[in-house]
């Protein structure tokens, strides 16, 4: 019993050791639904997601808070969360999937999974960038989104400045778990 016992620590051990699983709490998300030549632009930056992937089998996990977005005008931060999000109802946005055939080194790869806004989930596939430096990994890559799939409508009077589209930017700069 006691072989046993010292062989699973043992594997449990070495399965932390030599994890690749990075993560970060300091992610950044940017929505961009602006009508081209609007005169207000309605951009909002959210700098507190967190993000865990694995090097080891490409999964990749983004969440962010959506209260968390902010806008330059106060009014427009409001309309979002209280009109379109409904963030106390629906208070998260995330994205789960996979970097496809992911070998560890810099480049440009597809990655496809289920992106889940103001409670709707849809499959979704686009391309990031990963570049690996020296223990750490950085990735980015945008999602173009028609709101009407994830049940956020434009009401007649906001189509003057807010798109049909959002435009959702990510960057992630990860590290060692």
């Amino acid at each position: 019993m006691k072989k046993i016992m010292i062989v699973v620590v043992t594997l449990l051990i070495g399965g932390v050791a030599f994890s690749q699983k990075m993560m970060t709490r300091s992610g950044e998300i940017r929505f961009d639904a602006t009508v081209p030549g609007a005169l207000d632009p309605v951009i909002a930056d959210n700098n507190t997601v967190s993000s865990i992937f694995d090097k080891a089998t490409g999964e990749l996990v983004v969440q962010g808070m959506v209260k968390s977005f902010k806008f330059k005008s106060p009014l427009m931060e409001e309309h979002f969360n209280e009109n379109y999000m409904e963030s106390d109802k629906f208070p998260k946005t995330s994205f789960k999937g996979k970097v496809l055939n992911y070998d560890s080194k810099s480049g440009t790869y597809e990655v496809e999974g289920d992106l889940t806004i103001h409670g709707v989930t849809n499959k979704v596939k686009t391309k990031m960038a990963i570049d690996n430096q020296s223990g750490k990994v950085a990735l980015s890559g945008v999602f173009i989104v028609k709101l009407i799939d994830y049940k956020l409508d434009v009401p007649a009077l906001a189509k003057k400045t807010l798109a049909e589209t959002a435009k959702i930017s990510i960057k992630l700069a990860l590290e060692n778990k």
